[in-house]
């Protein structure tokens, strides 16, 4: 069935609106025995040649009938949107975004997405409105991780029928490796006279005042300043001289090619924590000392790539 709608639909784009053609439906199990009691109702107001319970039962198939109808139409004309996903490590669930937006002048109830063995939360749109829905994706290696197939489905209003669509879009996000537990302890520190000033760290030459931030030590804080002003404020240094390391991959030995991914991811990370300086090598690239939000996400990406021919 799986093959046979791929083919059938082939891939979408990132952004796909549902059509009545894309849309499933079929009963579910209370829509099932909701059918067999209306049909025995049918039966026994036959067989007494009862006019109320006539009108009860074809009371009960025409709402039977409506809920089909709105069932299939709530998802009709519905506008999906890959909406990206944040890296992630190995082990740790990567969460797909989805943007569902109802273009039309209804309401639609009881939206949710799924996929193998996941779920995202319940939504209801309003007219012109757009959600994100997370789909949460259990990943287990490193690298670019795919989702190669995934369902929007709702039950509304009265649970009696299942309506979904498949969608085939490229969707993928990238898997850091995981940071390894019992990581040896990494390279010595290496001083740079006349580096770079490091704001962050460097406590040579003062540079002035700024707001007091939580967890500042309290050495820092201009306790003048604050008698002066009432205003909690901390000293800001600059420092001429700043420390680096550099993270080697052919410097890790009696290891297999994962363990020292996990030992360098382990390295990256405690040194962006505390703001260290830190430069990788693997073999094929080198990315020089630096820290920050790109470089860190720069190494890891390297890291998560190599031996893969993307590295």
């Amino acid at each position: 069935m799986q093959s046979w709608a791929r083919k059938r639909q082939g891939s979408d784009p990132d952004t796909t609106t549902l059509g009545p053609g894309r849309v499933y439906i079929l009963p579910t199990g209370v829509g099932l025995m909701f059918g067999l009691m209306a049909f025995a109702m049918l039966l026994g107001s036959m067989n007494y040649n009862n006019n109320l319970s006539f009108v009860l039962t074809f009371v009960l198939v025409g709402l039977g009938f409506v809920s089909m109808h709105q069932c299939q139409r709530n998802l009709v004309g519905l506008e999906l949107t890959f909406a990206g996903a944040d890296p992630v490590h190995a082990g740790q669930s990567m969460r797909y975004r989805i943007a569902v937006t109802n273009r039309s002048k209804s309401a639609r109830y009881g939206i949710r997405l799924y996929a193998t063995n996941t779920y995202s939360d319940i939504h209801d749109l309003q007219p012109g409105e757009s959600k994100i829905f997370i789909l949460p994706v259990v990943t287990d290696k490193r690298g670019h991780i795919t989702l190669d197939r995934f369902g929007v489905r709702t039950l509304f209003p009265f649970e009696l029928f299942r309506s979904w669509a498949w969608l085939h879009m490229n969707i993928h996000g990238l898997v850091y490796p995981t940071p390894s537990d019992n990581a040896p302890q990494p390279p010595p520190t290496m001083v740079a006279q006349g580096h770079r000033q490091h704001d962050a760290r460097g406590e040579e030459d003062f540079a002035g005042l700024r707001k007091y931030h939580e967890g500042d030590s309290p050495r820092h804080v201009a306790w003048k300043a604050y008698a002066r002003s009432g205003q909690l404020l901390s000293k800001q240094f600059a420092g001429a001289d700043t420390s680096s390391q550099w993270f080697d991959f052919n410097e890790i030995a009696d290891f297999d090619l994962e363990k020292r991914l996990s030992i360098l991811t382990r390295w990256i990370v405690d040194a962006d924590r505390t703001l260290e300086d830190y430069g990788l090598r693997v073999p094929g690239t080198e990315f020089p000392p630096a820290h920050g939000e790109t470089h860190r996400r720069q190494c890891l990406e390297t890291l998560a790539l190599f031996d893969s021919g993307r590295s």
